[in-house]
C-alpha cells in the first residue's frame, strides 16, 4: 500500500516490483507538489490508518482500495485534506468488526482495569482515556449501553493495538485502536491528537507494543530513547504528555520504534536536553 502526502493511496501486488533494474523503477505517479509519505505491506484482513500533520486521521479497510495493475497511476483518495495539511504517516493495523456499542463498553472496562493496575503510564489520572474517542465522533451513532461478555472481551483484548502519536514539540500518547472507528476511505477523518501551540503539528503515528522503546531525534541533533510503557494511555483527542523536553525553537523530526537490546551505550542517556520520564506538561 502506497500513501502520498496529498492524501492518495494505491494498492499493488508485490509481484509488480519483483524485478527492479539498476536504474530503479517508477513506483507511483504523483500529483504536483506531493511526495510518497509511506509504503507498507498489507493483507485484506487489515485496516489502513492515515494520519495528518494537522491532527486528523482516518481508518478504513484495505479492501476499500482496489488492487491496481499498473504503476503509472496516482491511486485513489484516502483522506480529504485541508489546503494546508498533509499526510505524515500510514499504519497498517488489524481490522476490527466491533460495533460502536462494543467498542465503548470495552474501552470503559479496559480503562478501569488499567487504572486499577496502574498500567496506564504517565498521565493516568486523565479520565478521558475511557470515553474520549467514540463519544466525540459526531457522525457515529452509539445505541444503548451494552455489556461485553468475558469471551468477547478476551477476543477484543487479544486484537487490541495501541497507536503511538507524537508531535513536533515532543508530546505524545498511546491510544487504543478501538478509539479509531472504521469508516470508508475518502472522508475528512476524525481527531488523532490535539494540535495547538503547545503540541505543534504531528510528526509520527504508528502501532507499538508495551515492551517496545522509541527513539526521537530533533532538528538540532538531539536524541533520546524512551520506553513505550512510560508514555500514557490517553484518549484519542487529548493533548498527550511530555516525551521529549525540546529546547526553545527545536522540533522533533523523526520517531522510530526500536527493539530493546539491553543497556544503552555510554553517554547515550545524556543525549537531549534533560531527558525525563514522560509526564504531563
Amino acid at each position: 500500500m502506497f500513501a502520498t502526502t496529498g492524501g492518495n493511496v494505491r494498492r499493488n501486488e508485490l509481484a509488480d516490483f519483483s524485478q527492479v533494474n539498476r536504474n530503479g523503477k517508477i513506483a507511483m505517479k504523483l500529483e504536483e507538489g506531493e511526495s510518497i509519505a509511506s509504503v507498507q505491506l498489507c493483507t485484506e484482513q487489515d485496516d489502513v490508518l492515515l494520519t495528518t500533520a494537522n491532527g486528523a486521521c482516518i481508518r478504513f479497510p484495505v479492501t476499500d482500495v482496489r488492487v491496481f495493475k499498473g504503476r503509472d497511476s496516482v491511486g485513489v483518495r484516502g483522506i480529504r485534506l485541508e489546503s494546508d495539511d498533509k499526510i505524515i504517516s500510514m499504519a497498517i493495523i488489524l481490522h476490527s468488526n466491533a460495533s460502536p456499542e462494543e467498542r465503548l463498553a470495552y474501552l470503559r472496562v479496559s480503562g478501569a482495569e488499567r487504572r486499577a493496575s496502574g498500567s496506564l503510564g504517565a498521565g493516568a489520572d486523565d479520565p478521558t482515556v475511557i470515553d474520549a474517542g467514540i463519544e466525540m465522533d459526531a457522525e457515529e451513532t452509539v445505541g444503548d449501553q451494552v455489556e461485553v461478555n468475558k469471551v468477547r472481551h478476551l477476543e477484543m483484548q487479544t486484537n487490541e493495538q495501541f497507536i503511538l502519536t507524537v508531535s513536533e514539540n515532543g508530546y505524545g500518547k498511546r491510544t487504543s485502536s478501538y478509539e479509531y472507528r472504521v469508516t470508508g476511505r475518502g472522508g475528512k477523518g476524525i481527531v488523532a491528537m490535539a494540535v495547538n501551540e503547545r503540541n505543534g503539528k504531528l510528526i509520527a503515528s504508528f502501532p507499538v507494543d508495551e515492551a517496545d522503546q522509541i527513539m526521537l531525534v530533533t532538528d538540532g541533533g538531539q536524541l533520546i530513547r524512551c520506553p513505550v510503557d512510560q508514555i500514557g494511555v490517553k484518549g484519542r483527542s487529548t493533548q498527550g504528555v511530555t516525551v521529549f523536553n525540546t529546547a526553545q525553537g527545536e522540533k522533533v523530526v523523526s520517531v522510530e520504534r526500536v527493539t530493546d537490546e539491553g543497556d544503552s551505550e555510554d553517554g547515550e542517556a545524556e543525549a537531549g536536553p534533560a531527558p525525563e520520564s514522560p509526564s504531563e506538561a
